[in-house]
């Protein structure tokens, strides 16, 4: 399900934000860039560093897809990557000298314990991250559903529509918010 609240996606990167940079990084990479966390965490500092683009196969599919960096997210980087190198994963564990992502298990956790912290009461997971993208892209695209088609990668934009919410409560929704009256 994607966070449909701006203001939840505000309040959960506050937290991260004062909890663990790391985290906060992470988050916010998953909503700016709308990639599959799969494929997020397999990302280095060179990947992302003074980029503008992100140029790097897929995981699942295969492909490459060119995606633009947001420029607030290349500011966030900017300054995490301050003393990095460019081999390291940029979501790193913790434990130890070991130069490995975290797992996407304790991706889940991170992002459980931040909506449970600001009071979020709807399931979020890993996937939440790339489909709040995709929701917030589509509604501030004006509604480009081929656009959000073509950058998630998905064959049929009816994949598209169910996956940022688009069903019928919305559509029922949306007709019922009509009115022609002057």
């Amino acid at each position: 399900m994607p966070i449909i609240d701006k203001r939840i996606i505000a309040d959960i990167a506050g937290y991260l934000e004062d909890k663990n940079e790391r985290d906060y990084v992470l988050f916010l990479s998953g909503v700016y860039l709308g990639r599959r966390i799969s494929d997020i965490l397999q990302y280095r500092v060179r990947d992302l560093k003074n980029k503008d683009y992100i140029e790097i196969p897929e995981q699942k599919t295969g492909d490459v897809v060119r995606l633009a960096i947001n420029p607030h997210l290349k500011k966030i980087y900017r300054h995490y990557f301050v003393g990095k190198k460019d081999y390291e994963y940029v979501f790193r564990r913790s434990a130890g000298k070991e130069n490995k992502p975290i797992s996407r298990v304790r991706a889940w956790q991170i992002l459980n314990d931040a909506a449970e912290a600001v009071g979020y009461k709807d399931h979020i997971g890993c996937h939440s991250l790339r489909k709040t993208f995709a929701y917030w892209l589509y509604k501030d695209s004006g509604g480009d559903i081929s656009m959000v088609q073509e950058i998630l990668g998905h064959d049929d934009p009816c994949i598209t529509r169910r996956y940022i919410g688009i069903d019928q409560k919305r559509k029922d929704a949306a007709i019922n918010g009509l009115d022609f009256r002057g």
